[in-house]
């Protein structure tokens, strides 16, 4: 059966598209107002390298309440809430040890993407807020309808249908049911329920009816980011006191490989790459050229995944195993492309045109591409399922086995587990797809219809 061809402009729109991706990933795009720095879309710089690579902080803190009974159970919801809410900030390479004895935890993380004046009192501070969100009858901070992670099950930041920013409560069976009971009685009165973020009232509404089905919004945000964050925050949890910081313990953790180290492996990347694309190049020829722009598109994805390019992926800390996991993708998507290029090769042997050939080439690979992808991608979960965030479906699976290992290596594992994953989601998009169409497409033009520079023989 005689295959469709694929168009010449196809080459050129994904070749486009792929350098749009490459630059973009790499370098953001950005704007300035005087000097304030607006980021429209997330570049390299935007990422936050983990303690190994670029330092952190590293941060003790202590109930700021004395004559308070601590409890054992309550230094685990303490550290419990300081690690969900180095999460939210897409904190993953962290280590969070209690020290019930002396009531206190030891925090170690790294600094962010922009840090610059390495300020640690500052960049802990947020760790250790509190976050105890309570509705109160009228103004009345003492008559407490309903507080807490008990009555209030999940905030989500969004907009409502004037397009304000919020932030949507879910309460809890028993939230609902006080909820209810409340506004009932304070819509036949017209009261007020008002809402309180610790010791501040951040908002007072009028109760006009009852509200039955235990959902409820906050507004009054300027933005999204203020929304998020108190989101965030609702989210976390509360204690009943407050996380302070001992000032004389906190320290500035130095980055095990050194300042320079970043550079070289950034470097020693950009060679290793430049040898493979030579290699590709002497090899296969049109192909191994088809095949770096292909592999330059995975290592573009890849970045943008990292950095939070994309909208719906979040960005998240990248360390040295991170690194690793891009440079084994990269390995799988040079396999990838050399597996295609020398069944493309075989084909030519048997005989078959440049376009037969082609066709049939990559459809003879795709089940040894599939099988060693599909294979890579269940490691990676399970890795970042053992390893991972907390909060994640995986990581509810793995948590018993994996909370005999203790924390430490959590983020970094993850790391290694994250981009090893999507290193080879884009692997199958660019080598597979996007090296098929390009190559097709430019097989297409009369002075390259050449079997020899596809991997058939010069005189064929």
């Amino acid at each position: 059966m005689k295959s469709k061809r694929t168009g010449k402009p196809v080459f050129f729109v994904v070749f486009i598209l792929i350098l749009a991706l490459t630059y973009t990933a790499f370098f953001g795009i950005e704007d300035y107002y005087g000097d304030t720095r607006k980021v429209y879309l997330k570049g390299a710089e935007d990422i936050r390298w983990g303690i190994d690579i670029s330092g952190g902080v590293e941060a003790v803190f202590s109930p700021d309440k004395e004559g308070v009974k601590i409890t054992d159970d309550d230094m685990e919801s303490a550290k419990a809430i300081i690690e969900t809410r180095l999460v939210n900030q897409n904190i993953t390479d962290y280590e969070v040890y209690t020290d019930a004895a002396n009531h206190q935890i030891i925090v170690r993380f790294p600094w962010a993407a922009d840090e610059s004046n390495f300020d640690a009192q500052a960049a802990v501070q947020e760790l250790g807020e509190t976050a105890l969100l309570s509705f109160c009858r009228n103004e009345d901070k003492n008559d407490v309808i309903l507080s807490g992670s008990a009555d209030i099950k999940r905030a989500t930041a969004g907009v409502n249908e004037n397009n304000a920013y919020v932030v949507y409560l879910e309460f809890t069976d028993a939230g609902t049911s006080k909820f209810a009971e409340a506004t009932t009685a304070l819509a036949a009165s017209g009261g007020k329920i008002s809402i309180w973020m610790d010791e501040t009232e951040i908002s007072a509404p009028t109760v006009k009816t009852a509200i039955l089905n235990g959902n409820a919004y906050i507004d009054g945000m300027a933005n999204a980011e203020e929304a998020k964050s108190l989101a965030n925050k609702i989210n976390a949890g509360s204690l009943p006191f407050a996380l302070t910081v001992d000032d004389s313990k906190l320290q500035i953790v130095s980055p095990s490989l050194g300042s320079n180290a970043l550079d070289v492996m950034l470097i020693a990347g950009a060679i290793a790459f430049g040898v493979i694309a030579l290699l590709m190049l002497l090899r296969y020829r049109l192909h191994g050229l088809i095949a770096v722009f292909a592999l330059l598109g995975q290592l573009a994805g890849s970045i943008a995944c990292i950095s939070g390019f994309f909208p719906k992926a979040a960005s998240f800390t990248l360390t040295i195993p991170g690194i690793a996991g891009i440079i084994l993708s990269i390995g799988v998507g040079v396999d990838c492309n050399v597996i295609a290029a020398e069944r493309i090769r075989d084909e030519f042997k048997k005989g078959k045109t440049i376009d037969g050939a082609i066709d049939s080439g990559f459809r003879n690979s795709l089940s040894a591409i599939i099988d060693g992808n599909v294979t890579i991608v269940i490691v990676s979960l399970v890795l970042m399922g053992a390893f991972g965030t907390p909060d994640s479906f995986m990581a509810k699976i793995f948590s018993p086995l994996m909370s005999l290992f203790g924390a430490s290596i959590t983020g970094s594992i993850y790391s290694f587990g994250y981009t090893l994953l999507v290193g080879v989601i884009f692997n199958l998009i660019m080598g597979v797809l996007a090296s098929k169409w390009m190559l097709k497409s430019i097989s297409q033009f009369k002075f390259l219809r050449k079997p020899w520079l596809y991997g058939g023989k010069k005189n064929g």
